[in-house]
């Protein structure tokens, strides 16, 4: 399913009628605050890859 610029205008524009204009920074700023703490949270529980030695791969 592909968004065209005409789609994108209209949901931001429902957006703004639901939420408000004052409202939506804040909605703005806790969505990129949730975001990076995922990607924290992401780096965090990844596990660190040791590279393999030569002699290893012999």
């Amino acid at each position: 399913m592909n968004l065209g610029p005409v789609e994108i205008i209209i949901i931001l524009l429902i957006i703004l009628l639901l939420f408000g204009a004052k409202k939506l920074p804040e909605l703005a700023r806790g969505l990129g605050k949730s975001a990076s703490e995922f990607k924290k949270g992401l780096q965090e529980d990844a596990p660190e890859e040791k590279p393999q030695s030569e002699s290893e791969n012999k």
